[in-house]
C-alpha cells in the first residue's frame, strides 16, 4: 500500500497563527542540526537540507540563540541565517531569547537558566539579527518564563522591538494562562510555542484561551522526539554524551515494550490513510485545530518530505475524537518533558 510521502515541489498548505501571521502548515525545527541530537551536522549539509525544505514548500523555520555546541554556542542561528539568506523575503524565521544553559551541571541535557531582563533581551536581539543576517525576525519567542521578570515588562520590550521593526511578531514558549493573559494585554501575542504530542497533551487545557485571544500554537516535539515515527526499537543507540534521547524515558527498553500499543494504533491509522505513523501523529493535531502548526525536526531530506506530506492527510472530527479516546486509555511510558528549568 503506497505511502503519502510528499508532493515534490508543489506548494505546501498554509495556516494562520495569531495577528494574521501566515506560515507553512508544517514548519522545520532546525535545532537538531546543531544541538541535542548527537554530533552537529556539517554546516554545508545542514544548509543544503534547509534549502531543500524551502524548495519543497516550507516557509517557517525555527531556531534559537542558544542552540549550538560547546565550541559554537550560537551555531544554529548562524547556519539558518546562511541557508535562508537567498530567499529571506519568502520565509518566516522564528528565534528565541531568554535562557542560557547551566554548562556545569554534569548533565547531557543541561539545565535551563531563564533571564528575560530588558537589557539581556536587547543584547539577544542584536546578536540574533547579526547571526541570522537579517534586519528583522518574523516571530520572536520568550524561550522560557522568567519568574523574576513580570510578563508586562517583557511585553513592553516586545512592543518596542515591533515598533523599531526588529521583530514582526512575538510569542511565549511553554506559556501558561496567567502569563499569557497578562502579556497579551500589553502587546498582542501571535503564538505560544509549547511541547505538544500524542504523549504530551497537558497544554490542551490552554486551547480555549488561545481561541479566546486569537493566539496560535507552534507545537514543538510533535512526534515525542521521534518515537511516534515508529522507527525506533530496543536496538536504537544514542550518543550518551551529546544526544538527549539517551536520557529520555520514552526510549528505554521498558518504554519500548510499554509503547507498542500506541505505535500499533498509529500504524493502523497509517494503513487506512495510506500515510506513515509519523504523518498520522502530525495530522492528528493539525486536524484538531486550524491554528496548530507543528515544527518537527530531522536531519534527513526524506523525513522533511514525509513531514510535509502530513498536511495532506485528512482526519475527520470523528477520527480525531477516536484517537483522543484511544490515547486516553492506552498505557504508555513517561515522555521527556524538557530540560530542568533552574529558578
Amino acid at each position: 500500500m503506497g505511502k503519502r510521502i510528499g508532493k515534490g515541489n508543489l506548494k505546501m498548505k498554509t495556516r494562520i497563527l495569531g495577528q494574521g501571521f501566515k506560515v507553512s502548515a508544517v514548519g522545520l525545527g532546525c535545532m537538531g542540526f546543531s544541538h541535542a541530537y548527537g554530533e552537529a551536522t556539517q554546516d554545508q549539509h545542514a544548509i543544503e537540507m534547509i534549502r531543500s525544505a524551502y524548495e519543497m514548500g516550507y516557509t517557517l523555520f525555527d531556531t534559537a540563540e542558544c542552540y549550538g555546541t560547546s565550541d559554537d554556542p550560537h551555531a544554529n542561528e548562524r547556519v539558518v541565517g546562511m541557508a535562508l539568506k537567498p530567499f529571506r523575503d519568502k520565509v518566516q524565521i522564528v528565534s528565541k531569547f531568554g535562557i542560557h544553559f547551566d554548562l556545569n551541571d554534569g548533565q547531557v541535557n543541561h539545565g535551563l537558566v531563564p533571564d528575560s531582563r530588558p537589557e539581556i533581551i536587547r543584547k539577544s536581539i542584536e546578536g540574533s539579527l547579526k547571526r541570522l543576517q537579517t534586519d528583522y525576525i518574523d516571530l520572536y519567542f520568550q524561550h522560557r518564563i522568567d519568574s523574576n521578570v513580570e510578563p508586562e515588562i517583557v511585553a513592553e520590550i516586545m512592543a518596542e522591538l515591533i515598533k523599531e521593526g526588529k521583530i514582526l511578531h512575538w510569542g511565549i514558549s511553554e506559556a501558561n494562562e496567567e502569563y499569557l493573559r497578562r502579556a497579551n494585554k500589553v502587546c498582542p501575542v501571535t503564538a505560544v510555542e509549547n511541547r505538544y504530542s500524542m504523549m504530551a497533551r497537558q497544554y490542551e487545557s490552554l486551547f480555549p484561551v488561545l481561541e479566546e485571544l486569537g493566539v496560535g500554537l507552534v507545537a514543538f516535539s510533535p512526534m515525542a522526539n521521534g518515537l511516534l515515527t515508529g522507527e525506533y526499537d530496543k536496538n536504537s543507540k544514542f550518543d550518551v554524551n551529546l544526544d538527549y534521547r539517551s536520557k529520555m524515558p520514552q526510549f528505554t527498553d521498558d518504554a519500548m515494550d510499554k509503547n507498542q500499543e500506541l505505535i500499533g494504533l498509529l500504524k493502523r491509522f497509517a494503513d487506512e490513510k495510506k500515510a506513515t505513523p509519523g504523518q498520522i501523529s502530525l495530522a492528528w493535531m493539525m486536524c484538531k485545530k486550524p491554528y496548530i502548526v507543528p515544527i518537527p525536526g530531522t536531519r534527513k531530506v526524506e523525513r522533511i518530505k514525509e513531514n510535509m506530506g502530513a498536511a495532506d492527510v485528512i482526519l475527520t472530527l470523528n477520527e480525531v475524537n477516536a484517537l483522543d479516546k484511544a490515547l486516553d486509555n492506552i498505557e504508555m511510558s513517561a515522555v521527556f518533558g524538557g530540560s530542568k528549568v533552574i529558578k
